[in-house]
């Protein structure tokens, strides 16, 4: 249960802001788990081949970690309802010092009658949003 009174929320209030720092560990990881094992998340060899900069971390577990401040924020991962974001930039990992992801939200919009909060999401990596419109809706 959520201790958040909905009244008290303004638009454009911040809610917080969290690092995650992604290392070529976290990509075997999330490899396995997602049986995603496409050679660009994991060989810098194969990643510059096809024409990147090295091996960058999947989309989805970068889309994963940064919902996860407004899961941290509500106090229930089963209170995000809706989520959704644009890729827009590849997150590179550097494989000795990692990738560090900055996530900060702001409350977007405020449906008290439905007690639904909608979490604008800035997902940052080297100074470059990473993902656009991202976006979580949370029930209060």
């Amino acid at each position: 249960m959520t201790h958040i009174n909905i009244n008290g929320l303004e638009v454009g209030q911040e809610i917080g802001s969290q690092e995650f720092l992604l290392t070529r560990d976290s990509l075997v990881r999330y490899a396995g788990a997602s049986g995603d094992f496409n050679p660009i998340h994991y060989r810098d060899d194969f990643a510059k081949s096809v024409g990147l900069a090295g091996v960058l971390a999947h989309g989805m577990l970068t889309m994963g970690v940064a919902v996860q401040l407004a899961a941290n924020w509500v106090g229930d991962a089963g209170k995000v309802i809706d989520y959704g974001v644009r890729f827009t930039k590849p997150v590179f990992v550097d494989v000795s010092e990692g990738a560090l992801v900055v996530v900060t939200g702001k409350i977007g919009e405020i449906d008290t009658e439905n007690g639904i909060v909608r979490i604008d999401l800035s997902v940052v990596f080297n100074e470059t949003t990473v993902l656009g419109k991202a976006q979580a809706k949370v029930r209060l």
